[in-house]
């Protein structure tokens, strides 16, 4: 098998696997909406990503360092948005969960 093959492929992987987390950052981004995501999913997707860079890491791969680094950046991304906007909605709802906390003004 030729050298570049191997190294073709694994941009082209890590090219596609990387976009693949965009429709979903910019959809939370923009909507504000995570309620469909699931949390512990992307917990565990983002140490996979860590896990992944590591190993790209010890074997000196750059496709392997370069995309996980960016998938982790991107579900990392998507992760926080989950955690910020439950907290959001969290308070939100309690706020009118309580009698008399409305605000007059």
């Amino acid at each position: 098998m030729s050298d570049w093959l191997p190294t073709i492929l694994g941009t082209v992987a890590g090219l596609l696997s990387t976009a693949s987390f965009a429709p979903q950052v910019l959809k939370a981004w923009r909507e504000r909406d995570t309620a469909a995501i699931s949390k512990r999913m992307y917990m565990v997707t983002v140490t996979a990503f860590v896990l992944w860079s590591i190993y790209g890491f010890l074997l000196g791969s750059v496709p392997l360092i370069v995309f996980n680094l960016l998938s982790l950046a991107m579900s990392a991304t998507i992760l926080v948005l989950k955690i910020r906007n439950d907290r959001r909605d969290a308070k939100a709802s309690k706020t009118q969960a309580e009698p008399g906390m409305a605000r007059s003004g």
